[in-house]
């Protein structure tokens, strides 16, 4: 099975296709199709048939939006602002309890 460079929740960045220059988070990665699903971009229309299964007889179906896999040679990894300031405080912690001593 073929590994990724981006894996779920990295922040990415769209570098070809339609959606060239968005920004989003891997909602999932599909590494046997080398696919990413990213919040946001390569927006479909999914057209689902109505049924009657609902609650008391109610109808669903309709069309909905949703995001369409592309593929991760089409995405960029991003410096994620997040996880190093929560590395960085962990290591001031540690620091801290050092000057201690």
């Amino acid at each position: 099975m073929p590994k990724l460079h981006v894996k779920k929740g990295d922040l990415v960045q769209v570098i070809a296709g339609k959606d060239k220059g968005a920004k989003g988070r891997v909602i999932a990665a599909h590494p046997r199709e080398e696919r990413v699903v990213v919040e946001g971009v390569n927006m479909i229309k999914k057209h689902s048939k109505e049924t009657n299964q609902g609650p008391r007889g109610a109808k669903t179906g309709g069309v909905q939006t949703m995001e369409a896999p592309i593929h991760v040679s089409n995405v960029k990894k991003l410096k994620d602002d997040e996880k190093p300031a929560k590395k960085e405080s962990a290591k001031a912690a540690s620091d801290e309890s050092g000057e201690d001593n």
